[in-house]
């Protein structure tokens, strides 16, 4: 299905660490930098973020070399857009890790769409799952701006949040229909390799490379080559080659 929607990627952080926390069982000891997204999806009628990124990334030439783009506050990289905090309608959260709703309080007029286990993790965290923190969707949440998913939901025309718990156990991925086909911001945590393995993880009868971090390594295998079924385009939650893009889907 193709659409008018297209998806614009802004990075507000970056993370370095092992690889395999990516690749799971694959790149030990190589050291890897992500880059932190938020995606702005133009198009519509409403102005809508998929995640919000972090609050104070770290700007440095070094982080910037290693993704290959700029990195940008939340303020400055919507500025490049035209928008500011207030002017976001929707937020759509892929899960709720800190790196992906820190910016939250500062889209005061925003609905946020989250699904149900997400809130529950975020509040009553497991001891092994110490990505979470509570004091980035307090506001919102005390402000009734979260509206709570329990199923597979059509957000607005031409944007469907479909439960996909690889990564957490509320994750959601985001199926965007974008003049070039059904695009799919994952809700886990993977880059490229996950799911275009090289020929040595191929070779091993792998289709896909579960995310280093999951809730149920042998599901989250399932869940990936589900979602690369359902997409023409692919779009890994913390792929570096976005970094230096403008726009996808166009």
């Amino acid at each position: 299905m193709t659409g008018s929607l297209t998806i614009h990627p802004i990075v507000l952080g970056t993370k370095v660490f092992d690889k395999s926390m990516m690749t799971y069982q694959h790149g030990q000891g190589q050291t890897y930098t992500i880059p932190i997204y938020a995606w702005l999806i133009k198009g519509g009628d409403q102005t809508i973020l998929v995640d919000t990124g972090e609050m104070h990334p770290i700007q440095s030439q070094d982080r910037e070399a290693a993704i290959n783009g700029k990195i940008y506050t939340f303020e400055d990289g919507l500025a490049r857009h035209g928008l500011t905090p207030k002017d976001i309608d929707i937020v759509i959260h892929t899960h709720l890790h800190t790196d992906h709703c820190e910016n939250d309080y500062k889209c005061e007029n925003a609905r946020f769409f989250v699904h149900e286990k997400e809130l529950e993790a975020v509040h009553n965290p497991h001891p092994l799952d110490y990505r979470y923190l509570e004091d980035y969707i307090e506001d919102v949440e005390d402000n009734g701006q979260i509206q709570v998913l329990t199923a597979d939901t059509d957000i607005v025309p031409g944007i469907r949040m479909i439960h996909t718990p690889a990564h957490t156990s509320g994750g959601m991925t985001v199926l965007v229909d974008t003049p070039k086909g059904k695009a799919a911001i994952t809700g886990f945590c993977i880059i490229d390799e996950n799911m275009d393995p090289p020929p040595e993880i191929l070779g091993m009868e792998m289709a896909v490379i579960p995310p280093g971090t999951h809730v149920d390594v042998y599901e989250a295998y399932n869940i990936l080559e589900t979602v690369k079924k359902q997409a023409d385009i692919l779009i890994p939650l913390h792929e570096p080659r976005f970094a230096a893009i403008d726009v996808i889907g166009a």
